[in-house]
C-alpha cells in the first residue's frame, strides 16, 4: 500500500512569526528558505535535513516516506 505524501507545508518564521504555505520538492531536501514578509534566510535546525522539517506543519517528503531524509547518508 502505497504511503500518501502531504507536499504541502506551512513554514513560520522564527524572526517574525509570519507563515507561508509552500510546496516542498518531492525527492530533495530544501536547505534554505527566504521568509516572505521579513526576509530572514532560515536554515535547518541541527539535527533536522530542511527547513520544512525544522519550520513547517509537515515534515519533507523523504521524512514522510521513509522516516530519513533523502540527504542522510
Amino acid at each position: 500500500m502505497a504511503i500518501a505524501i502531504n507536499r504541502t507545508s506551512t513554514i513560520t518564521c522564527p524572526k517574525c512569526g509570519s507563515k507561508h504555505t509552500e510546496t516542498m520538492p518531492i525527492d530533495a531536501c530544501q536547505w534554505f528558505y527566504e521568509c516572505k514578509k521579513c526576509g530572514e534566510l532560515l536554515s535547518p535546525k541541527k539535527g533536522d535535513c530542511c527547513v520544512f522539517c525544522s519550520y513547517g506543519t509537515a515534515p519533507c517528503p523523504p521524512v514522510q516516506q521513509d522516516g530519513k531524509s533523502c540527504c542522510s547518508s
